[in-house]
Formats: structure tokens, C-alpha cells, sequence
């Protein structure tokens, strides 16, 4: 099984990137978790790049997704909202409507903010998004709020409450995958 985690900040030291290294030790043994890093070099979506000549970092966007077996998303919340370097992407990986590679794909989305919220907005949103795209959201929320007090010197999150959301997160997750294929085989 192969879960692709995409950070939703741009900052080197984001706290939405420590929250998805957290996860890594809560799956399973056989499961590998690749973590795109690539965000920022998504250029804005224009309709007249995409197509079969696509830009590089959207090709290699929507192979990793299409490769995953389901995708964790871990998104900061700027003004309230989706941050729009990650709202742009999803734009990109939207395209075209009927075939993306998000469609019937088992989704999380969690969040870590300096605000008293944990970005619970910016998650709400995130999730519409991407249930427009088609993608199968789960219903699970983890929002850590304070998140400059809430990790440790290496990134560990402190908090044990918050390891255990994440772990009830990750364990729907494989759930939902594990549903996904067993009506595959039932179909087939």
C-alpha cells in the first residue's frame, strides 16, 4: 500500500510537515508513505498549459497521486482559508474533471496552526475542494492548534492527545483503503 502526504506550506520548518513526519511510525510496516515536497514549484493553473504538455512539477504531482492508494493532506490556514499555493495545485490535479486522480481516491485531511483553532476553517474548506474533485473525503479531523508550542526540538509532537487523534486519522485511512479494495475484488 502507498499513501502520498502532502504538506500544504511552503516554509522549510512547517509545522503541517512535522504533523505528517509524526504519522510515518503509526502505519503499518508494509506501507510506504512518500511525502511530496514539490508545492512550490507548482506554477498558477492557466488552462493553456495544461493538456498533454503540463508543466513538470504538475505531471509529477498527479503521477504520485494516481500512484497512492490514498492521499493524507496536512494543511496551515492563511486568512481563514486553504493556503492558495495548495488550493492552485488541486486546480492543476483537477484537470480533466471526470478522470483525475483524485476521483473515488480515500482522503484526510488534518491541520496544525499558531491560531487558537488549528485550522479547523482552512480544513473545512480544503475538504470541499476536494470532494468537487471527486476524491472519497474522510470523515476524521485532527486540528492542532498553538502549533508553535505543541512540537518538540526535533518535531516530535508533545502532546499525547494529538497522537492519538493522529493514529484514530491514519487508522481510518488504512480502513478506508482496505473498503476501497475489497469492493474492487467484488467487482471484478
Amino acid at each position: 500500500m502507498r499513501v502520498l502526504a502532502i504538506p500544504g506550506s511552503l516554509r522549510n520548518d512547517s509545522y503541517n510537515a512535522k504533523l505528517l513526519y509524526n504519522s510515518v511510525e503509526l502505519f503499518p510496516a508494509d506501507v510506504v508513505l512518500d511525502l511530496w515536497a514539490g508545492l512550490k514549484s507548482v506554477p498558477p493553473y492557466d488552462e493553456d498549459d495544461d493538456g498533454v504538455d503540463a508543466p513538470a512539477a504538475v505531471v509529477e504531482l498527479r503521477d504520485a497521486i494516481a500512484r497512492a492508494d490514498a492521499v493524507l493532506i496536512a494543511t496551515p490556514e492563511y486568512n481563514h482559508s486553504i493556503p492558495g499555493q495548495l488550493k492552485n495545485a488541486f486546480d492543476w490535479v483537477s484537470r480533466p474533471v471526470a478522470t483525475n486522480p483524485m476521483r473515488n481516491k480515500p482522503v484526510a485531511v488534518i491541520g496544525a496552526s499558531t491560531s487558537a483553532f488549528g485550522g479547523v476553517w482552512s480544513q473545512a474548506e480544503l475538504r470541499k475542494v476536494l470532494g468537487a474533485l471527486g476524491a472519497r473525503v474522510l470523515d476524521v479531523e485532527l486540528a492542532v492548534p498553538h502549533a508553535h508550542e505543541r512540537f518538540d526540538q526535533f518535531g516530535r509532537l508533545t502532546d499525547g492527545n494529538f497522537m492519538e487523534q493522529l493514529t484514530a486519522v491514519v487508522d481510518t485511512l488504512l480502513l478506508a483503503v482496505a473498503e476501497r479494495e475489497a469492493r474492487i475484488e467484488l467487482t471484478a
